[in-house]
This record gives C-alpha cells, structure tokens and sequence, in this order.
C-alpha cells in the first residue's frame, strides 16, 4: 500500500462534542483533508508545538518525552496513521536508536503532537484516506446550491480552520497591558488565550 504525506491545516473547536476538537490533516500533494477528533489537551499540546513563539513555563508531557528522547539519542523519524476502525485512527511512531528501528503504536493525536516536536514525516496509507478523506470547500459561491460541493465537518470549519469560540476583545488594550496580559496568560497555562493575545500584538 501506498504512503500519502500530510501536514496540518489546521485546529478548530466542535461545537456539537463538548471539549472536542478536529484537527485537519491536509495532503500535501492534493486536495482531500482527513478530519480526526482530538481532545483539549492534545489540542493544546499541538498548537503550542505550531506557535514557536509560545513557550510554557514547565514541560508539558509531549515535550517530556521529547526531552527524554533527545537524552537517550532516540529519533523520531516518521508518524504513520496505518488504521481506521469505527472511526478511530491508530497510528504508530518509527523510532530509531543506535540504528535500529523499533516501531510503538500511539494514539494519534499524541504521534502528531511528538511528530511536530520532532519535526518528523507525518503519513497515511491511501486506502485510509480514500475511506476517510473530504474534499474540503470553504466559502462556496453564493447561488451554488450543490450540497456536495460544501462539506461541514461537525460544524468545525471557519474560514480559516481556526476555533469557532467566542473571541475576547484585545483592541481596547495597550501593547504594555497586552505583553502583560501574555506573560499572564502564559503563566496560567492558557496557551489558547496567549496565542490570541501574541497575534493581537503582532497586528499592531
């Protein structure tokens, strides 16, 4: 079976399961995305890994194992999402230390979450995403009734794949109370609300 390479696209909030998130997996040489069901804290756990300019104040658990593994020279060379089975994914990390590879199945999302830190591959075999993959349209053209055309995921798409929750207002604040408001963030662990607050700097 073949190996389709994927990348993120994107994190975005369920609205219809409490806690949930999708994270869409997008392949890289076409057009079909692979939705997969992830929850808050791998959720979390991924988007610090994207924004590198967030850094928690204590390791999270990915970043413990990564830690860990630098310390024993042990690589992370690819994720592989080998199976699909009543909708879950299972997935599997190719390690390799001293030059031997060992092969330790993973939840996905946790694979994914290590994948980023490690800046490893992430695969999948076609079949699976023949079976699960979506043609993902994002603001159809007005008067284009066709329902294949646009494909909703769980109520998770927005225009840019980002959270559907509601946004706090930053625009009132001074670039002195947002870099506090940052560290302050930061510091409670709320990485979400930090990445807000850092792109509403980056704006100014």
């Amino acid at each position: 079976m073949s190996l389709v390479r994927l990348n993120i696209k994107g994190i975005s909030y369920s609205q219809t399961q409490n806690g949930a998130y999708a994270l869409i997996l997008n392949e890289i040489d076409g057009d079909r995305k692979l939705p997969i069901v992830i929850g808050a804290f791998e959720a979390q756990s991924i988007a610090i890994a994207l924004e590198k300019e967030i850094r928690p104040p204590r390791p999270l658990t990915h970043d413990l194992f990564k830690n860990f593994a630098d310390r024993f020279d042990i690589i992370v060379k690819q994720v592989i999402i080998h199976k699909l089975v009543d909708g879950v994914f299972y997935s599997s990390l190719i390690c390799e230390r001293d030059k031997i590879e060992e092969i330790i199945d993973a939840r996905t999302s946790d694979a994914i979450a290590l994948a980023l830190r490690f800046d490893a591959p992430i695969f999948t075999y076609k079949n699976i995403l023949d079976k699960a993959g979506i043609y993902l349209k994002v603001n159809p053209k007005k008067g284009d009734d066709e329902q294949e055309d646009s494909v909703l995921v769980d109520d998770l798409v927005s225009d840019e794949l980002e959270h559907d929750i509601p946004q706090e207002s930053f625009k009132s604040k001074t670039l002195e109370e947002l870099h506090n408001l940052l560290d302050e963030a930061v510091a409670n662990e709320d990485y979400e609300k930090a990445a807000k607050i850092r792109d509403e700097i980056s704006k100014r």
